[in-house]
């Protein structure tokens, strides 16, 4: 059946689809309930905006997160900005959220005391956690802006109180990054790296709306306050303004003024009260002076000459019985100097003893030496003439003196010694070895030579020739 209805793929209706609901509704401000919140390990947060008739599915993507004033939790009522598109993949629309804030007082109200009871069940507003701040603390640490009027009146009430060093940590008391700031100051302060550690914190800021003071309610600036080891005083707003910090803090001031008056007494109260202290002193000690004066006038005590007397005299008396000192001692000198004499020359005898022992020591160290070298010279003459006759006994019994008395060492090719003629075959090549020298040979097989007579002396040639012949 043929149609002029034109045809698309599905991508191309989802894009068409895409492009009218963000042309249609490309910025859109809408008011609801948060829902079910979740923010991926990406830093996207994915959220609902509902009320009682509808859901729609929203995104904050990560950038947009870190410039949000406050974080977004299930049960807010807020005002959402952004625009609306499509998620082809599933097929439905979604928000994409560009700014967020709290839809009135009364949701910030209602926030306020939904995180104020859970801070509460945990204990953080307990009494007994609260500590005493410290009475004259010769360090004042103070988170606040540097350029409002709150530091100022604080340096200026301490100073005219009780003048003491105070260390500023600026911070932004409003707006998107105020409560990272104020937190990180007070844990700052607390870890206190390169700078004197506090003695006493001051949190302070003046006045302002309920969105103004909002930092001060973030859970993460009231836990870092209820975890400060450093005592903390909350100075926020007026009187009539209360913040979660409020809750947490040591103590809390109405204004900043008071929490510098808190923070320090006044020096010249204190001056006078200790002036004061010691006249009252100086005053008792007077009077109780002239009342111990007056009780020992009233008991008539006898003079104090009159009460040593006696004993004076008994001293007296008993020196005077006493013999001499030196009488005492005489004796005990003439024994101390008996006893050194005989020390003396007991040692003058035992020196001399030690002297006669050591030189007759020596006659025999140098006796005994001359005997010494006399046995090894003895001894040395005796091993000499037995290496002698050993020696002359090896060259009598050495082969080279029998080749010296004409014979001759006769050995194969492979220089092994010819011992009989059985070894020996004919035609072998020997190698003679004589006195002087060595001569080459071939055995001939035949009967040995006649030796001739000895009529002369031969030459040595002529022996040489004679030793060949007998031995073939």
């Amino acid at each position: 059946m043929s149609t002029n209805t034109p045809e698309f793929t599905v991508s191309e209706l989802a894009q068409s689809l895409k492009r009218t609901v963000e042309e249609t509704y490309g910025h859109v401000r809408v008011r609801g309930e948060l829902g079910r919140t979740t923010i991926a390990k990406s830093g996207h947060c994915y959220l609902d905006i509902k009320d009682d008739r509808a859901v729609i599915n929203s995104i904050i993507w990560k950038g947009v997160m870190s410039r949000l004033s406050m974080r977004p939790e299930e049960g807010m009522e807020v005002i959402c900005e952004g625009k609306l598109s499509t998620y082809p993949g599933r097929s439905n629309y979604q928000l994409i959220i560009d700014k967020m804030e709290l839809a009135g007082a009364g949701a910030l109200m209602a926030l306020f005391e939904k995180r104020k009871k859970m801070l509460a069940s945990e204990g953080l507003f307990a009494p007994e956690r609260k500590r005493e701040l410290p009475f004259l603390p010769k360090t004042i640490g103070v988170v606040t802006s540097p350029t409002g009027s709150v530091i100022r009146d604080i340096l200026h009430r301490i100073t005219d109180r009780f003048p003491s060093h105070v260390l500023v940590w600026p911070v932004l008391v409003q707006g998107e990054k105020a409560a990272e700031q104020i937190t990180a100051a007070i844990k700052g302060f607390n870890e206190a790296e390169g700078f004197p550690r506090p003695d006493v914190l001051i949190v302070a800021r003046g006045g302002g709306s309920m969105e103004d003071l909002w930092c001060f309610n973030e859970e993460t600036v009231a836990r870092a306050a209820a975890n400060s080891e450093i005592p903390l005083i909350s100075a926020v707003g007026h009187e009539t303004d209360w913040t979660l910090i409020d809750f947490v803090a040591d103590y809390r001031a109405p204004t900043p003024t008071g929490a510098a008056e808190v923070a320090v007494p006044v020096r010249a109260d204190w001056v006078e009260t200790v002036d004061d202290y010691g006249l009252r002193l100086l005053r008792a000690l007077r009077r109780t002076t002239t009342e111990r004066a007056t009780t020992l006038r009233a008991a008539r005590l006898p003079r104090i000459d009159t009460v040593l007397a006696p004993a004076r005299q008994r001293l007296d008396s008993n020196r005077a019985s006493l013999p001499p000192i030196s009488r005492l001692l005489d004796p005990k000198k003439n024994a101390l100097a008996r006893q050194g004499q005989a020390l003396q020359s007991a040692m003058r005898f035992t020196k001399q003893r030690q002297i006669s022992k050591l030189s007759q020591q020596s006659e025999t160290l140098t006796r005994y030496g001359r005997s010494a070298q006399s046995a090894l010279q003895r001894q040395l003459e005796t091993q000499s003439r037995r290496l002698d006759r050993a020696g002359k006994l090896l060259d009598a019994y050495s082969y080279k003196g029998t080749l010296d008395r004409g014979f001759a060492l006769v050995r194969d090719e492979a220089g092994t010694v010819i011992r009989s003629k059985t070894a020996a075959s004919s035609g072998q090549a020997v190698s003679l070895t004589f006195a002087d020298g060595e001569l080459g040979a071939v055995i001939t097989g035949g009967t040995a030579l006649k030796a001739p007579r000895k009529s002369a002396k031969p030459s040595k040639q002529k022996e040489t020739d004679k030793k060949q012949a007998d031995l073939f």
